[in-house]
């Protein structure tokens, strides 16, 4: 039987859209659909060959399906924020594995920028946010992540230092990547000399906003020796989802997500891996201290070890957890949803096809968060054939 972990299913196509930052010409149903076609022609399939959908955001998977032509026998629309499609392909996975479909599309586009196409947000009076965060001006996420990461780095006797310092060293990657959106250098000073948004975050320690998307295809890994070129197939050796409390002020602690501790930890109980089995991570960082939160929630340092662990470099090129190599959120882009970035980068690791491309690459984490410390999903993916 295909087991949905250790590399029972694999990733077969993978591609972004064939533009990436301010597409005014192009609709958020239209980036899906470019998103689509390309991961398609990577996998070598026709959309004919797919019976399973999933995406969030602006469109429903019906949507997208219906576009594409497709009549599918699976569907997933789960909506948990940016680490949505982290998620996707764990449930696809699952579904591969039980029966339930043979090939599935993962979708994403967004005209995050533009918005063209887009739906306008409306906030709900009756939910935990519309009731208490909204009416206080905690609508934003910049406003929203403050309060946690004030907590994060005072408990750790951190401060705006260190978030500069995360920005610094992922600039470095975007440098070498022709695609992000921020390529120019920057100091540790003059992020810290930017314009404040909310405090403690100053420009460059928030998220770019874009236009763009991303798609997967996935099929059981025997299924997958039978394509044109099997070499570039990419496994799940493990996974893991979790969540929280849809209000910042009620998570169970604010200087540590418990979501990213249960996702990471189900992961790499699943692809039976240790941490120091990982050649590379790619950890959701629409906001400068995001990374922090991970490296420490998920195991790869102590408590109040992360700030020092970037500094040092050791999520750089010479470094010991090259981290982010796509220049992330911060630099490379953030449509709004970015979970499909960070695996499209792990995925060019894992294949040898990354602009900044990491020697060796073998086995690679994926760390996502939904919403403002809400949820969170993990992915430990390899290319090597279990």
């Amino acid at each position: 039987m295909t087991s949905m972990h250790r590399g029972g299913v694999a990733i077969v196509g993978a591609a972004e859209t064939t533009e990436l930052g301010v597409l005014p010409h192009l609709s958020a149903i239209e980036l899906h659909l470019d998103a689509a076609r390309n991961a398609l022609a990577d996998a070598g399939i026709v959309a004919a060959d797919v019976d399973g959908i999933a995406t969030t955001g602006q469109q429903w998977p019906y949507e997208v399906s219906d576009y594409l032509g497709i009549r599918p026998r699976w569907t997933d629309g789960t909506s948990i924020g940016g680490c949505s499609f982290i998620v996707h392909v764990r449930h696809a996975a699952a579904a591969i594995a039980a029966g339930a479909a043979d090939v599935v599309l993962i979708t994403h586009g967004q005209s995050g920028k533009s918005r063209i196409g887009t739906r306008p947000y409306v906030t709900d009076p009756a939910s935990l946010e519309g009731q208490f965060e909204h009416p206080y001006g905690a609508m934003a996420p910049y406003s929203t992540f403050t309060l946690p990461a004030l907590a994060f780095l005072g408990a750790r006797g951190m401060g705006e230092r260190d978030l500069a310092e995360v920005v610094a060293a992922q600039r470095t990657w975007a440098g070498r990547n022709p695609r992000a959106l921020r390529r120019n250098q920057v100091s540790v000073d003059e992020v810290l000399a930017a314009p404040t948004i909310a405090y403690p975050f100053t420009r460059d320690m928030c998220c770019v906003v874009t236009d763009g998307g991303g798609a997967l295809v996935m099929m059981s890994s025997e299924r997958a020796r039978d394509l044109p070129d099997p070499s570039r197939a990419v496994y799940v050796l493990g996974s893991g989802e979790s969540t929280e409390s849809a209000v910042v002020s009620q998570m169970d602690d604010l200087g540590s997500f418990g979501a990213f501790r249960r996702a990471s930890r189900e992961a790499f109980e699943m692809a039976g891996v240790s941490h120091d089995d990982i050649d590379h991570v790619m950890f959701y960082d629409a906001f400068a201290h995001l990374p922090l939160y991970m490296l420490e929630d998920s195991g790869f340092v102590g408590y109040g070890e992360s700030g020092a662990f970037v500094r040092e470099g050791h999520t750089s090129a010479s470094g010991s957890l090259p981290m982010n190599t796509n220049g992330g959120g911060l630099s490379y882009t953030h449509t709004g949803l970015y979970g499909m970035f960070a695996i499209q980068e792990s995925i060019r690791q894992l294949r040898g096809e990354a602009p900044a491309q990491v020697p060796g690459v073998e086995i690679s984490f994926v760390q996502g968060v939904g919403m403002m410390f809400a949820a969170a999903g993990a992915l430990i993916l390899t290319n090597k054939p279990q």
